[in-house]
């Protein structure tokens, strides 16, 4: 074993390690709760929409009903069958080229949500914004 008596220079020798053990440390502190928080926050769980209990809005004078059956065939008001390729020139003969009037979608239960939200997107893609969704009133009062 041997000791140094002679330091040589007074001056203190800088040190150019940096010390990365707190660093490390405080990663794997948050790697651990980010293991434990991510399984939470994803969304699992199968649901049974109720009816809804919204205020009823008033009623225009023509309302335009649109309506998917359970057999996936669009209804146009109660009589007119349209084919899912002439929605929008259908809509467009019906409102009179009006965009912006409200169109009233009605979905049977058994319609797949899939289905529904690909009839909104074609409604979306001919230009009409303005979709209202019919349910029925479930009756309770808050």
């Amino acid at each position: 074993m041997s000791v140094r008596l002679d330091h040589g220079d007074d001056d203190l020798a800088e040190v150019h390690e940096i010390n990365v053990t707190p660093f490390i440390d405080v990663i794997l502190v948050l790697l651990i709760i980010f293991m434990i928080a991510a399984p939470l926050a994803t969304v699992d769980v199968s649901v049974d929409l109720p009816s809804s209990n919204a205020q009823q809005q008033p009623r225009p004078d023509k309302p335009i009903f649109l309506t998917l059956k359970s057999d996936l065939t669009l209804m146009l008001g109660n009589d007119q069958t349209v084919p899912r390729g002439a929605l929008g020139p259908t809509l467009d003969q019906t409102t009179n080229g009006d965009k912006e009037q409200r169109l009233f979608v009605r979905a049977d239960k058994a319609v797949p949500y899939g289905e529904l939200m690909t009839l909104m997107n074609d409604l979306r893609s001919a230009g009409y914004l303005k979709i209202a969704l019919v349910g029925l009133d479930s009756g309770q009062s808050q």
